[in-house]
């Protein structure tokens, strides 16, 4: 079965190309399998793959994990919705990339100014964990968008996860770059890979990472790429 995406308000956007993503990839049977039980539980939900969001020429590439069910599974936006939004957005904002600290629904007028969000799994998968398989067949989308960094850019992994996926999309060994919090990794063509703990709920709630962490890693991020703070 595939889906008409213009009926389930899929705007498509010029400005990702079609390689980077596809609204009606089924490549991952348990995934579209989960999708339609959720899709009979939540209606409303938009319980597709989620595509990338922000500035196609964007120096930041940031890579999470996967959709929430009620986050960007419902909205249709990375991060939109969900809990660990608020940390993301919050920060985004506070050093220039956002337009706004809130992205709470796909109707909200937020921009992103040289960011693009998007994440190792383009679909919703049971307990917020993907497959191994389902994480490479997934990876051509991801492969495909960070191709669009120039050079000097920087990806900003969420998690070992998003790492992984980000160093298998850049054609680089996993053993040659271990996660860490805070860790910076030089690749080819002068990009780096920063690691940051993702800012889930569970992170947050139990401190495992804070918001002066977060911004820590921002801070590193913008001296990498010249961009200063903004003044509160």
């Amino acid at each position: 079965m595939r889906y008409d995406t213009k009926k389930a308000g899929i705007l498509p956007d010029p400005a990702i190309p079609t390689p980077v993503y596809d609204a009606s990839c089924r490549r991952c049977p348990r995934l579209v399998q989960f999708l339609e039980e959720v899709r009979a539980a939540y209606p409303d939900h938009r319980c597709l793959p989620v595509p990338p969001f922000g500035d196609p020429n964007a120096r930041l590439v940031i890579v999470g994990l996967a959709p929430g069910m009620h986050g960007a599974n419902a909205t249709g936006r990375p991060f939109t919705g969900d809990y660990a939004g608020i940390l993301l957005y919050e920060t985004l904002h506070a050093y220039g990339y956002a337009s706004s600290p809130l992205s709470r629904t796909a109707d909200d007028r937020i921009t992103l100014v040289d960011c693009r969000i998007t994440n190792a799994v383009k679909c919703l998968p049971p307990a917020n964990k993907p497959l191994p398989q389902e994480m490479k067949s997934c990876n051509d989308y991801l492969t495909a968008d960070l191709a669009l960094l120039p050079p000097g850019g920087v990806v900003l992994a969420l998690g070992r996860i998003a790492h992984d996926a980000a160093l298998l999309a850049l054609r680089e060994r996993r053993t040659a770059h271990t996660f860490a919090h805070g860790a910076q990794h030089a690749l080819p063509n002068g990009v780096a890979l920063f690691d940051s703990y993702h800012c889930s709920r569970y992170n947050t709630n139990t401190g495992r990472l804070t918001a002066a962490m977060f911004r820590a890693v921002f801070d590193a991020v913008g001296a990498r790429l010249g961009r200063n703070r903004p003044s509160a």
